[in-house]
């Protein structure tokens, strides 16, 4: 559960975080009836009110990030877990089955191996086929019918309304919001929003949500980079029945041999919470009562971690954390100051003093801002 910290990092890193073929997000609804016309705000309104709580469902996500091509090299570790740059490269297929806050399984097949990460209650099961591994994580008490989106872990796919609502949170006035042309998704017609950023300050292009023209519900997110002809994030449903699932489906029982581990989570203040609280004066507490830095807003926000020393700040990326990640380590760089991992999306700063910078903007602004520290 050390990944935690990419709760922190800009949306467009999360896959969350994260299938072959053109994804029906991009497809115009012209076999159907027009929606009726609504502007941005009411879009926006029906996100923030829609009730579906129930649904089945498949996901297909591709990215473009721009990271060299480089082999696996040897078996992702961890329960439920992938390696990031996986996530970040390549098409990925994912069933997910929601039936209210609390009881929650998505399932990411890939062409080799299949992660779980199941939850029902206060119990949380990452499971991947690739080692036979699975974790148990006990939530405290308080999470009960609460969602709990920072226990997902890299390797695991976030839905469209959990991106679309990280993308929404960004709109300021800095960000054009408009309504473009209907789309279709997973055979639903849906509004288009568009989110523009105004600012040249930040490597995102533009972000287009798919929204359930009935429902409210998103259908698909799609990133674009500045300078990038295609998508460099596409999540979209590709199947949808909206309902319970079959509640069989929430219970999960380790297969034989699998070597399993058993995690209690302590009850702590919501890192979210203590985010908001201090981010006018420029510091994010998180929940080990440690600091990042927050400098810049909206779309230009660089997040800056503090050198890690003694397992001290365990939520909080290190650079020892990301070079353990075999994709990764081939993909950092020298630069003055320390190394990067660069994408089309998302720029990371190891600093030779152990501190982690990441944001959605130029490398320079994240070695601007370590240099300002």
């Amino acid at each position: 559960m050390a990944s935690k910290w990419l709760r922190w990092t800009p949306a467009v890193a999360v896959p969350a975080v994260i299938a072959a073929g053109v994804l029906a997000g991009s497809v115009p609804a012209s076999a159907r009836d027009p929606l009726p016309d609504k502007t941005p705000a009411q879009v926006l309104a029906m996100i923030g009110q829609h009730t579906t709580k129930s649904l089945s469902g498949t996901l297909e996500q591709t990215s473009e990030f721009g990271l060299p091509d480089v082999p696996q090299i040897g078996p992702s570790s961890g329960a439920g877990t992938g390696s990031i740059a996986e996530l970040l490269a390549g098409p990925h297929s994912a069933r997910v089955y929601v039936d209210g806050p609390t009881k929650v399984r998505v399932q990411v097949m890939d062409r080799l191996a299949e992660r779980d990460a199941v939850r029902q209650g206060n119990d949380v099961w990452l499971y991947n086929s690739k080692d036979n591994t699975a974790t148990h994580v006990t939530l405290p008490e308080k999470a009960a019918g609460h969602k709990s989106p920072d226990s997902r872990t890299p390797g695991t796919m976030a839905t469209p309304e959990e991106l679309a609502a990280r993308m929404l949170a960004k709109i300021d006035s800095s960000t054009d919001v408009t309504v473009g042309n209907d789309v279709e998704v997973a055979g639903r017609a849906a509004y288009n929003l568009t989110l523009t950023p105004r600012s040249q300050g930040t490597l995102v292009e533009s972000v287009a949500i798919a929204v359930d023209g009935e429902k409210g519900l998103p259908l698909s997110v799609e990133v674009r980079a500045r300078g990038q002809a295609e998508p460099a994030f596409r999540t979209a449903f590709s199947s949808l029945t909206l309902g319970a699932p079959d509640a069989g489906l929430f219970n999960f029982t380790p297969p034989p041999g699998a070597t399993i581990k058993n995690l209690a989570l302590p009850a702590t203040p919501h890192a979210a919470k203590d985010m908001g609280k201090h981010h006018a004066k420029g510091k994010a507490t998180n929940a080990t009562g440690k600091s990042p830095s927050l400098t810049g807003s909206g779309w230009e926000t660089v997040v800056g971690f503090p050198a890690r020393a003694g397992g001290a700040n365990a939520d909080a990326p290190s650079a020892d954390t990301l070079l353990k990640d075999p994709l990764l380590r081939q993909a950092i760089i020298t630069v003055p100051g320390g190394r990067a991992i660069s994408t089309s999306l998302l720029n990371v700063l190891l600093t030779d003093d152990g501190r982690v910078f990441a944001g959605s903007v130029p490398l320079e602004r994240l070695q601007a801002a370590a240099a300002a520290r």
